[in-house]
């Protein structure tokens, strides 16, 4: 089979023998994969991407010297099964999957595994007791969203919103875009996107915010006072002690960059709800004293639950996701090296995905 394969810290189309299903896999032809932003910074570095996930105890084991292929935003089809499947899909199902597999050396990441090749290939091969039918008229380019819809539906389920919250999306990259279609699919209101792109700020509104604000005009944190929030500690202590009602903010960090995380703690008023969701691969660092006074809650999204993943995949079939919209490119396999490229500057990119 063909597949864009991670070699010698490149990428490049190659020949791979075709994966033959074990116990309880399936075997699939890939029909549209997505390119993740961690795939970016696993690409970009591999050896600190493994060293980072090792120190959290991740599933598997890489090796950066081995092959790797990426993907794990995926739909595929059927095409075989391995022995000790139940085969309660028929071959020729469409299907998506939690990017999950076990082998003989226990569970494995599919697209972060030198044994199970992930969806910048021709096949792979699925645990079958993970797989989800794709629902009847969604194509398989919306199908393979479902997976980067999942984090963002996770990450507004990290935020515990009670409603009436303000909702700051600050980066509308592929992250950005998804915690903004949750955020509406959820009925909060206002929903506000922050990005420097002009196409991503389009993306958003697409993707359901109020309001989109370019960061080099104004400040994303400047408008507070408008939406009747104290932005002062003092304020916001009088207004507690006297029973004023004040309005909730959550602000949703998408972005994965140094400092951002800082400007948020910045800018934020107090009492704020703090989602980080974007992965920030190198070290960074932020102004305790800050957060401490505003009494800030800061929490951590990453992935999303089997759960999360299945309603996703339902929503889109519903069609309540504006999922074709975040589609700016697609490529073939030929492509992937272009497309890993053009996406460490994104300015003109919502989601990219290889199509076969």
């Amino acid at each position: 089979m063909r597949a864009a394969v991670a070699r010698r810290d490149r990428l490049e189309v190659a020949e791979l023998d075709d994966p033959q299903p074990g116990s309880g896999h399936v075997l699939v032809k890939t029909l549209a994969c997505g390119i993740c932003g961690s795939d970016l910074h696993a690409a970009q570095d591999l050896r600190r991407f493994i060293e980072l996930t090792g120190r959290v105890g991740g599933p598997g084991s890489l090796d950066p010297d081995r092959d790797l292929v990426f993907g794990h935003e995926f739909c595929a089809e059927i095409v075989d099964f391995g022995p000790s499947t139940e085969r309660r899909l028929p071959i020729g199902t469409q299907v998506c999957s939690f990017p999950a597999i076990v082998g003989p050396s226990g569970p494995q990441p599919i697209g972060y595994s030198n044994e199970f090749p992930g969806g910048l290939a021709e096949l792979m091969t699925l645990q079958e007791a993970l797989l989800l039918p794709v629902p009847e008229g969604l194509s398989p380019e919306q199908a393979a969203l479902t997976e980067p819809l999942a984090v963002g539906r996770h990450a507004v389920a990290r935020a515990d919103l009670t409603g009436g919250e303000v909702c700051l999306v600050i980066g509308a990259g592929p992250v950005g875009l998804a915690v903004v279609a949750a955020l509406r699919e959820r009925g909060a209101r206002p929903v506000i996107a922050a990005d420097f792109s002009p196409t991503r700020r389009r993306l958003a509104e697409v993707a359901g915010a109020d309001e989109v604000i370019d960061p080099a005009a104004r400040s994303p944190y400047a408008g507070w006072g408008d939406l009747g929030i104290p932005t002062g500690v003092g304020e916001r202590t009088l207004m507690d002690m006297l029973g004023m009602p004040v309005r909730e903010t959550v602000i949703f960090e998408a972005v994965g960059a140094p400092g951002v995380l800082q400007s948020i703690v910045d800018g934020a008023p107090p009492r704020a709800r703090v989602v980080v969701v974007g992965v920030c691969m190198q070290p960074d660092g932020i102004e305790p004293f800050l957060a401490v006074a505003k009494e800030l809650d800061v929490r951590f999204a990453f992935g999303y639950t089997p759960d999360e993943f299945a309603t996703t995949l339902e929503t889109l079939g519903r069609h309540e996701l504006p999922a074709e919209a975040l589609i700016t490119l697609r490529v073939g396999l030929d492509g992937v090296s272009d497309a890993f490229a053009a996406l460490r500057d994104p300015v003109e990119h919502g989601k990219v995905l290889v199509t076969h």
